[in-house]
């Protein structure tokens, strides 16, 4: 029986996120050595969101009044802080952060968070994975730093509160500083299974991610660190916070005795393959060599877990932090390597390297069930197979938009209940026909008016006029009354008596009559001709 691995959370903390995206985008402009704060609107005037390292040797802080901190510091220069743009930047670090693993979380305004269990060794180690993203965060001028455990809380904790190796730095507000005994040389930033409590136990408890105004009323107590609130007994502390709002309830998610799930779930990971390379690669033939050892390892655990791809994605993660994508579909689900070779092959030579890429991979964000099935006895693909394997070739070489197929909808409007979509589209929202009466082999794309004699003005037609011709009637089944869609309409709607009519030629059409006489929703009905039947 195999043993299953130890969960394995990473989490990662971007303390100067803020401050360093600022200078990326305008520090230029301002010395070196000017004392620059990012604020934010507050409840009581402008906060100070974030501060250069010259402001915070002036004595300026995170979450301070704009006007107390002036008051210390003249000097300090207030800029407004793009809290949106930081968003962003963060979002789009956690696309970039898939080279690690495919289960990223965007972790608050300054942080991610992923499951790497399982996928240490193939960084060299947990230590080694750690290091790594380090350095890479670095190569794009963010201060970073990463953390594991076998719980998120447990991993969040050490990143912002484990032992620092960074140095002196400047904090959003978003981010609680360090406690000051923490600061030094570098230290382990992880824990295994066993030694979460250990490893807590030291940190301050806003390291359990807890509201200030329970900080304040434990740090009242005398319990300032979570190894001296762990010692305390629930009932003691039951009648001074309310159940949500229950320090031990965080400290229990954080040691594992209470779940604290990702987002996105272990067992929704969508089947990946990833190539890494040793050093950054510029050359325009990474995709392609690097497709021809992805789509095998794709295609075996496509495999293992019974799956067909529908869509496949190949991403290039770069060295300056942003991502190259690609995607290309499939008619039916497919794992059959020469296809995917195929359809993904001239797609890979338009891979943009940038400035260098160091991994790539290729995810199956879209399959669907697919188990072995007999060949034919002839040994011939079955036409339907060869079909779509035509269709995903010419959709790779036109576009999506560009290759269609009929579909039906939701509606009793003739001209509304069809229309096109792109072929490899999802066909699980295809609508059911209603029951009705026959249509048409042939539907006009908008009705032509005619002009009709009837004998009564709500009877059946005798004669009408289409395109100068005169038809005369010899037969006629109907009406059949479809109501108007209200909802959709900009003007009052009226609704419809559809005949079929044959005339004296043998001829048979689809007619029908806008309105009745005395609606209240127009003049005169109209009439209108619609389709043709064979």
């Amino acid at each position: 029986m195999t043993r299953r691995a130890d969960p394995r959370l990473v989490s990662i903390w971007l303390p100067r996120l803020s401050v360093e995206r600022w200078q990326k985008l305008d520090g230029a402009s301002h010395p070196a050595d000017a004392p620059i704060v990012l604020t934010r609107e507050g409840s009581h005037g402008l906060l100070i969101h974030a501060v250069t390292r010259a402001a915070a040797q002036a004595g300026a802080r995170a979450g301070q009044r704009l006007t107390d901190a002036r008051a210390v510091v003249p000097s300090l220069i207030a800029i407004p802080a793009d809290l949106a743009g930081d968003r962003g930047l963060v979002e789009r670090l956690g696309r970039w952060a898939g080279r690690w693993s495919p289960l990223v979380e965007v972790d608050g305004a300054d942080g991610l968070r992923f499951d790497a269990t399982g996928a240490a060794h193939l960084f060299g180690g947990e230590a080694r994975m750690l290091l790594e993203i380090e350095t890479k965060f670095a190569g794009l001028g963010l201060t970073a730093r990463a953390a594991m455990a076998p719980t998120p809380g447990a991993a969040w904790a050490l990143a912002r509160y484990g032992p620092d190796g960074v140095g002196e730095r400047s904090y959003s507000t978003h981010s609680s500083p360090p406690h000051p005994r923490l600061l030094g040389p570098t230290g382990r930033r992880r824990a295994v299974q066993g030694e979460i409590a250990r490893a807590l136990a030291p940190l301050p408890i806003e390291a359990l991610r807890i509201g200030p105004e329970v900080v304040r009323t434990l740090q009242r107590l005398g319990l300032k660190t979570i190894g001296t609130l762990a010692g305390i007994e629930r009932r003691s502390l039951a009648r001074r916070f309310r159940d949500k709002d229950n320090p031990l309830d965080a400290l229990d998610k954080a040691l594992g005795k209470a779940s604290e799930p990702l987002t996105p779930t272990r067992g929704d990971r969508p089947p990946r393959a990833l190539a890494r390379f040793k050093e950054p690669v510029t050359d325009p033939a990474a995709g392609p060599q690097a497709l021809r050892r992805l789509v095998p390892e794709l295609a075996r655990e496509l495999e293992d877990r019974r799956l067909g791809a529908r869509r496949l994605a190949l991403i290039a993660y770069r060295v300056d932090g942003s991502i190259h994508r690609i995607e290309a579909a499939t008619a039916f689900p497919t794992r059959e390597i020469p296809h995917l070779n195929r359809l993904l092959g001239e797609k890979a030579e338009a891979l943009d390297p940038g400035f260098g890429v160091d991994a790539v991979a290729l995810v199956a964000p879209w399959t669907e069930r697919l188990d072995a099935a007999q060949d034919a006895l002839d040994g011939k693909v079955p036409q339907a197979v060869e079909v779509g394997r035509l269709v995903d070739r010419i959709t790779a070489k036109l576009g999506d938009d560009v290759v269609t197929r009929p579909h039906r909808a939701a509606s009793h409007l003739p001209e509304r209940s069809a229309g096109w979509r792109p072929a490899l589209a999802d066909g699980a929202s295809e609508e059911k026909a209603p029951v009705q009466a026959p249509r048409p082999q042939r539907l006009l794309d908008r009705p032509e008016a005619i002009g009709v004699l009837y004998a009564t003005p709500e009877g059946v037609p005798r004669r009408f006029v289409w395109r100068r011709a005169v038809h005369d009637i010899r037969k006629v089944e109907g009406p059949e009354r479809i109501a108007p869609e209200w909802w959709r309409e900009f003007r009052p709607a009226r609704l419809r008596d559809y005949y079929r009519v044959e005339d004296q030629a043998g001829r048979r059409y689809w007619i029908f009559r806008e309105g009745l006489h005395g609606d209240g929703r127009g003049g005169d009905p109209a009439w209108y001709i619609h389709g043709l039947f064979a």
